[in-house]
C-alpha cells in the first residue's frame, strides 16, 4: 500500500498549464467538526519552460507586507505571460494569519520553528511537513516574506546567507542583487535550524527571505521594497519579460552573534534610550528596566555590549526575563 507523503491534499494540479486557484486541505478533526478541514489558499501559474518559483507569506500570521504583495500579485497572474511556474501561498500558516497572531491559535505552533514538520503531527507540523515534502521539491527558487510582527519593528532588510554549496554562490548573489533591497543583512539566528530557510537550504534550494516592517501593520515603504524586489527577481530569472524598477544602491550588514542581541535580564517595564536605525556604541545605555511591583526602586540599566546599527526593536514595553529587546548589525562584506 502506497502511503501519501502528506495528509494534506490539494485540488491543484501542479503540472497543468495555465492559471489555477485552489487550496491546501489540512485535515482538522475537532469538537465542532469531526471531519473538518482548514483550507489554505494557493494559486499556480504554469506556462512555457522555465524555473519554478515558490512565493510564500504569512509564515507568521501578524506580518503583512509579504501577504499583501502576494495578494496583489495574484490579481495580475491570470493575465501575466511567464516562462516557468509560479506557486503562490500568501498566508502559509493560515490559522495564524486569520488570527493576526505569530503562532497558530489551534496548537500555538510557530511554523518557522517547526521544520521539517511531521506527517502525523499537529496542524502546524503538518503544514511544515507538506511544504518540506511537496512544495520545496518542486521549487528551484524560494522566497519567504516576513516582517517583525506585532512584537517587533524591523528595519526593512533582505536577509541573506551564501549557500553551503560554492557552486551556487554566483547564482545566489545574482538573485540578491536583483532584489536590491536598500539593506541586505546576514543574520545570526544563534544556532536555530528549525526554520523554513534552513529546511530549504537542506534541500539545496536557492532561498531568499526578508523582514520588511513590523508592529502588526503593513508599512508602505516595506511593501514597495517587496513588490519591486519580486519584480526584479522574476525578471532576472527569465520568468517574466516585463519592465522592472531600477535597483537602488544597497549595503551589506551583519548580525555578528549574541553580542548584537539585547535581552531583558528580568521582568518589568522597559524604557528604551535608542531608536530604530540608530548607530549605537559598545557600553552605551540601551534603556532602563523598571519594576512595577517596586516603582520607587531605581531601574535596572541595560547597556549594549557591541557597536552597531539598531535593526530590530521590541514593540511592547512590558518584558519578561529573556525577551529580546533589540538586535544590532554592523557593516560587512561577502566572504
Amino acid at each position: 500500500m502506497n502511503i501519501p507523503r502528506s495528509l494534506i491534499s490539494t485540488d491543484i494540479d501542479f503540472e497543468q498549464e495555465g492559471f489555477q486557484t485552489g487550496s491546501l486541505k489540512v485535515p482538522y478533526s475537532h469538537d465542532r467538526s469531526a471531519y473538518g478541514r482548514i483550507l489554505i489558499p494557493i494559486a499556480v501559474l504554469k506556462q512555457g519552460t522555465g524555473p519554478t518559483v515558490l512565493l510564500t507569506g504569512g509564515n507568521h500570521g501578524d506580518e503583512y507586507e509579504g501577504p499583501v504583495a502576494l495578494m496583489k500579485l495574484l490579481q495580475r497572474l491570470p493575465t501575466m505571460q511567464i516562462q516557468g511556474r509560479l506557486i503562490v501561498v500568501p498566508g502559509l500558516n493560515f490559522p495564524a494569519f486569520l488570527n493576526a497572531s505569530r503562532t497558530s491559535p489551534i496548537d500555538n505552533g510557530n511554523l518557522n520553528r517547526m521544520f521539517p514538520g511531521q506527517r502525523n503531527g499537529s496542524i502546524t507540523e503538518m503544514i511544515a511537513h507538506y511544504v518540506d515534502t511537496e512544495l520545496f521539491p518542486r521549487a528551484d527558487v524560494i522566497l519567504d516574506l516576513h516582517a517583525g510582527g506585532a512584537s517587533f519593528q524591523h528595519y526593512p532588510t533582505l536577509l541573506a546567507a551564501l549557500p553551503q554549496d560554492p557552486a551556487q554562490h554566483d547564482q545566489y548573489l545574482r538573485l540578491v542583487n536583483a532584489f536590491a533591497a536598500p539593506t541586505i543583512m546576514i543574520m545570526n539566528l544563534l544556532g536555530e535550524d528549525r526554520t523554513y530557510g534552513a529546511a530549504a537550504e537542506r534541500q539545496g534550494k536557492l532561498f531568499l527571505c526578508g523582514e520588511f516592517g513590523g508592529g502588526g501593520s503593513c508599512d508602505p515603504e516595506g511593501l514597495r521594497i517587496v513588490e519591486d524586489g519580486l519584480q526584479r527577481v522574476l525578471r532576472s530569472l527569465g520568468v517574466i519579460d516585463e519592465p522592472a524598477p531600477a535597483p537602488s544602491p544597497t549595503r551589506l550588514i551583519k548580525v555578528e552573534g549574541p553580542e548584537h542581541y539585547l535581552f531583558a535580564t528580568r521582568a518589568g517595564v522597559f524604557e528604551p534610550c535608542f531608536k530604530l536605525g540608530e548607530q549605537v556604541q559598545s557600553g552605551q545605555l540601551a534603556g532602563r528596566l523598571f519594576d512595577p511591583h517596586a516603582p520607587w526602586e531605581a531601574p535596572l540599566q541595560l547597556h549594549f555590549t557591541k557597536a552597531g546599527q539598531v535593526v530590530c526593536t521590541r514593540t511592547f514595553a512590558k518584558v519578561e526575563h529573556g525577551d529580546c529587546i533589540a538586535v544590532l548589525a554592523a557593516p560587512s562584506q561577502w566572504h
